[in-house]
């Protein structure tokens, strides 16, 4: 009775807009494929398969039972971080992924729902009305420290700094104090320098093409110049299905990964690019309205967290795309071909469910 009542309890709105996502991400992959060679769509439905099931098994169980497994999973992945340092496959001089026979997966992607989790168990059992202070954020501190230093030596910058940003959403959905945000946002100023002089010489050369893409055209400025050509000639209708000369002719690299969004722009212009963006924006905005009608703290804290990791990627990667952000490297949830981002983000939207769906079934806890 009480699964069935869970299953038409359901957001079928939600599940709609999931699945316009991904059928709109299986074209424009589908057009990558064709330019390319390779049937990237193909081994895309599958991940969106997979993903599928483990978000129907992270749906069915209650999202209570993850607060005592919170810490347990949180330790798996910073075992699994220090694994993929030790014998993680290299790839473009990236240590990111484990291979294990066929299967290569990279265990950043779900290090950040592993986070989500942790950090929603501190703050449901550590509640502070007037606000948490710096010492309140002590902890929760150091537990995305520890995985964000081990993801930044794969190295991984983008996803390093998607941890960091997770964790700040949560705290200002739950509650800072105004002096110690002021405090925290004076340090992280004062700190650029220090965090400048750390970066590899890479990724300060995409900064500066970020600043001035033309200062190295065929070099760090290359992507972002291409990226907005690409865009900038779909026009208002777009150039149609299959019909990406920009990306087909290979003057823009990556167009199904990081760069698939400028594909999408390219072939279907300003109105295919603005029916997905509106798509998200519903997405996120139906995962903060979830947040905000949870029974508990914990659930609340979970939605939020994995509307934040959703939302960082949406906004960076667009940005990337159109030249707003420098090129970080991360992905477009249900766009971008890859299993590992795709399987978490199944996973997280499977979460947001299991919130959402249980807020009447469940007696509210204490916050």
């Amino acid at each position: 009775m009480r699964r069935n009542g869970l299953l038409a309890l359901v957001d079928w709105k939600a599940l709609t807009i999931l699945v316009a996502l991904m059928v709109m991400g299986l074209v424009n992959l589908w057009s990558a494929s064709e330019g390319m060679g390779v049937p990237f769509y193909q081994r895309q439905l599958l991940w969106l398969a997979v993903g599928g099931f483990f978000g129907l098994l992270v749906f069915s169980i209650d999202y209570r039972h993850y607060e005592g497994l919170a810490y347990l999973l949180y330790g798996l992945g910073m075992g699994l971080l220090v694994v993929v340092l030790l014998i993680g496959v290299e790839v473009g001089g990236a240590k990111r992924w484990i291979e294990m026979g066929w299967l290569r997966f990279q265990p950043s992607e779900y290090m950040k729902l592993g986070l989500v989790i942790g950090l929603a168990r501190y703050f449901y059992r550590r509640p502070r009305p007037r606000g948490y202070s710096l010492r309140d954020l002590a902890v929760p501190f150091l537990m995305v420290l520890g995985p964000a230093a081990l993801v930044a030596l794969e190295p991984d910058l983008g996803t390093a700094l998607l941890l960091f940003l997770i964790f700040f959403g949560v705290v200002l959905f739950c509650g800072i104090r105004r002096r110690s945000l002021l405090i925290l946002l004076a340090a992280l100023a004062s700190s650029a320098p220090l965090g400048w002089s750390l970066l590899k010489d890479y990724q300060r050369r995409r900064i500066l093409a970020f600043l001035d893409p033309y200062s190295d055209p065929l070099g760090s400025g290359y992507h972002l110049i291409q990226s907005k050509i690409a865009v900038g000639s779909g026009g208002l209708w777009g150039k149609g299905f299959l019909g990406g000369t920009q990306c087909k002719l290979q003057f823009l690299p990556q167009y199904h990964t990081d760069f698939a969004f400028a594909l999408l722009g390219e072939e279907w212009g300003f109105v295919g690019c603005a029916i997905v963006l509106i798509l998200f924006l519903l997405l996120i905005l139906w995962g903060l309205e979830t947040a905000f009608k949870a029974k508990d703290r914990f659930g609340a804290v979970i939605a939020v967290g994995v509307t934040a990791m959703i939302f960082i990627h949406v906004a960076v990667n667009i940005g990337m795309v159109l030249g707003m952000l420098p090129v970080v490297g991360l992905p477009l949830p249900f766009f971008s071909y890859g299993g590992s981002c795709t399987v978490a983000h199944m996973m997280g939207v499977g979460l947001l469910l299991n919130v959402r769906s249980r807020r009447h079934l469940l007696a509210p806890r204490r916050t």
